[in-house]
């Protein structure tokens, strides 16, 4: 069993998958600064400083009047939170376009690479003459029924 673990951890794909989520942890890091540090000001320039994430109406109980969504929380109050939404989907929106330019600049790099590779003939996979000696190969090397 330990052998079967080992010859699973050694395997590329968990190694790749380690690799991306690790990569993926310090890429969160990069995105969610990028939001909060450089559009969200921004925006909220733009906006007037408007901050939807303390919008809210009051449910059931009550809250003092003009008082923040902790506050109404800690008074006890029921409160639809509909500010923390829409900052919520503002957010993913802003971080998904983000992701977007960035996974859109990636794939321009990668074809450029294969562009050249193909320009360098580096990319170019065995030549038809070669397949066709590794399959006449293969067929003489089977037994016969």
């Amino acid at each position: 069993m330990i052998k079967e673990f080992r010859d699973f951890i050694a395997k590329g794909n968990v190694m790749d998958m380690a690799v991306g989520i690790i990569i993926g942890a310090a890429f969160t890091a990069i995105v969610t600064s990028m939001v909060d540090d450089l559009i969200n000001p921004i925006l909220s320039m733009v906006t007037g400083n408007t901050d939807f994430s303390s919008n809210y109406i009051v449910l059931k109980g009550v809250a003092p009047d003009g008082a923040s969504l902790t506050a109404a929380k800690d008074a006890g109050a029921t409160v639809w939170a509909y500010g923390s939404f829409i900052t919520a989907v503002l957010n993913f929106l802003i971080i998904a376009f983000v992701v977007f330019l960035l996974v859109k600049g990636v794939n321009r790099i990668k074809e450029a690479a294969v562009k050249k590779q193909v320009a360098d003939g580096s990319a170019a996979g065995p030549s038809q003459e070669a397949l066709l000696a590794e399959i006449r190969d293969l067929l003489a090397a089977r037994p016969r029924v």
